[in-house]
């Protein structure tokens, strides 16, 4: 046990903050993290507590919910969640208990229904959450009213889905209406999810996304991914190469000519937008660099439109071809275990068969993310080693993974109630 946790606690969590507090105040900048922060559990209750129950998280996409009745379910942590399309058209959030015993309503992840009915005793409810119907034997004087379900903060934006536990979440709407805009083109509402899967990974949630945030380890460990993708993060990288940017100018002039959004928009350190070429000839992020669907989406006339990579911290990070799109959630289930969502969506007239094949289009990325799978699994057996101790980031190769790590200090230290210096912008 790590002597900045005593051992003995009255209160285990409030004295883990103060603990992480201190870890985060004192931690040496653009160095990794100190080891608890990568597998105690008390310090994974703390991320629960603190991120996940408190941030705005990526939950789905609205075309998985297209019509009334329409539900999707999540867990995050110990908190089931149901999303579902309401008799307006709009997306509903409720926590996944129901009022009674607590029990479950929906224990499928997809499904749609005309109520939500909970499958132990049939309390049932409106799709707006309002309790329906609970049984003649509650009594004369019971209150439907005082028992609907517990609502789960809901926006949308871009054709994204997110929600947050908290009771007043970080203001999140200018993101939302960008991606609005970055996304018009692709029509999000007539899309729909072609082939999907999960995979679970043996390492802490940050882990995975701190792998994520760099590609200093891509020309060891991704030759599929690198038939297509050029390492720069983005249009800004302090990396990029004259040929680079001479790619970028001729790729943006095209992209303003259709009409296509691509500057580089942040949104603080949880939120980014940008429009970056693929390699020169390539059109999508398959094994031979040819479009893996032939309708395109939404309004969109070429295949050849680069990556619009769109970031949102803490859970997930995508790719928006001119065929197809990718999108990612991650989902913490223990100290050192991870639930990848990875989605594949094509226009919703697309056949498949016809006009796209799922094998083709998700090769790549089944193939880089079990290469990320083990990366991480490694990263996190070394970390729980008595030898571990925190090394430094390249500012160059590892600015992402530096931008990530600072946003999640200041999150962790504003929301146990801490102030937090500013910090020294890594880049502009």
């Amino acid at each position: 046990m790590d002597p900045i946790f005593p051992a003995r606690l009255d209160d285990p969590l409030a004295s883990a903050g103060e603990a992480t507090v201190e870890m985060l105040v004192n931690r040496q900048r653009n160095f990794s993290l100190p080891q608890p922060f990568y597998n105690d559990a008390r310090l994974f209750a703390l991320d629960m507590q603190e991120i996940f129950e408190k941030e705005w998280l990526f939950a789905g996409m609205t075309c998985e919910i297209p019509a009334k009745g329409n539900y999707m379910t999540l867990e995050i942590g110990d908190n089931p969640v149901i999303l579902v399309r309401g008799n307006d058209g709009s997306v509903h959030g409720f926590h996944n208990v129901c009022r009674h015993r607590g029990s479950r309503l929906c224990v499928s992840e997809k499904g749609k229904v005309a109520k939500l009915v909970c499958p132990y005793h049939q309390w049932t409810y409106e799709l707006d959450g309002r309790l329906l119907f609970a049984g003649s034997d509650m009594g004369d004087h019971f209150d439907l009213a005082a028992y609907g379900l517990k609502p789960v903060q809901v926006k949308t934006g871009g054709g994204f889905i997110f929600v947050s536990l908290a009771e007043e979440p970080p203001a999140i709407d200018d993101f939302l209406t960008t991606l609005n805009h970055y996304l018009e083109p692709y029509d999000m509402e007539n899309t729909k999810v072609a082939v999907e899967s999960s995979i679970v990974e043996q390492a802490n949630w940050k882990l995975v996304i701190e792998n994520n945030r760099e590609c200093y380890h891509c020309n060891g460990a991704h030759p599929e991914l690198l038939n297509s993708l050029l390492e720069f993060d983005d249009t800004d990288d302090p990396r990029a190469t004259p040929a680079y940017k001479t790619l970028v100018a001729k790729k943006q002039a095209d992209w303003d000519e259709q009409q296509v959004p691509w500057q580089l928009k942040r949104f603080g350190g949880r939120n980014r937008l940008t429009r970056t070429p693929l390699l020169d000839g390539v059109v999508s992020m398959t094994t031979d660099g040819r479009a893996a669907c032939n309708k395109l989406m939404g309004r969109l006339e070429s295949p050849d439109l680069g990556s619009l990579r769109i970031l949102h911290l803490p859970n997930s990070w995508n790719h928006f071809l001119g065929d197809h799109a990718i999108a990612f959630r991650v989902l913490p289930l223990g100290p050192q275990e991870t639930l990848v969502t990875t989605k594949w969506l094509v226009h919703k007239d697309a056949v498949e068969g016809v006009d796209y094949h799922p094998e083709t289009m998700r090769r790549v990325w089944d193939a880089t993310n079990d290469q990320d799978r083990r990366l991480a699994e490694e990263n996190q057996r070394g970390i729980n080693s008595k030898a571990y101790e925190p090394g430094p980031y390249s500012e160059t190769y590892e600015f992402g993974v530096i931008d990530f790590i600072d946003w999640y200090s200041e999150r962790m230290q504003e929301n146990l109630g801490h102030s937090v210096p500013s910090l020294q912008v890594v880049r502009g």
